[in-house]
């Protein structure tokens, strides 16, 4: 049988704390209602744990590396930890995922554009369906960029992508079908 899950990506404390983050409270709190409109469909919410190294905001162990308290995760939901911006490159995430027999992932989390952005374009190219609630991911501003229009941008980059078999679907998170 087929499933559904959901992945809440690197919203640890050390991230927001590190740099102002768009809309963080209303991201957190769309998360969570989507979290719990994905558990109430018999589906999986996994958080994304980032590991850093020894000194760095998300060192294992600290504070910063810790889950944002309002997040409402269960004690029974997967933790998959991380070392780079793909949550699939060298984690036990694709195993986890075919033993839930997931077939449609629900994307969101920190940052829209490293952390969020690479593991959605490594889930396609894995074969997954990918759902996108477009204002349920988060980032800073950058630079060159403000954050609202990076997020803006990957939402439009996401929803045309060319993935003939398994495109994107991008919608706001009230919207998203289970």
């Amino acid at each position: 049988m087929a499933s559904i899950a959901m992945l809440v990506i690197d919203m640890q404390q050390g991230v927001f704390d590190a740099l102002p983050r768009f809309d963080a409270k209303g991201v957190i709190e769309r998360i969570n209602r989507l979290a719990e409109r994905v558990r109430a469909a018999n589906g999986t919410v996994l958080f994304i744990q980032h590991d850093g190294p020894k000194g760095d905001v998300l060192e294992p162990g600290t504070d910063g590396w810790e889950f944002l308290a309002t997040l409402n995760r269960r004690e029974n939901d997967p933790v998959i930890r991380k070392t780079a911006c793909d949550a699939f490159l060298g984690t036990g995430l694709a195993d986890t995922l075919d033993r839930l027999k997931a077939t449609t992932l629900i994307i969101t989390g920190c940052a829209t554009d490293f952390c969020v952005d690479t593991t959605l374009r490594s889930a396609t190219s894995r074969g997954f369906d990918v759902l996108v609630p477009t204002d349920a991911h988060t980032t800073g501003d950058r630079l060159h960029l403000d954050a609202k229009t990076i997020i803006a941008h990957h939402n439009f980059m996401w929803e045309n992508l060319i993935l003939p078999e398994h495109p994107v679907k991008a919608a706001p998170a009230r919207e998203i079908q289970l």
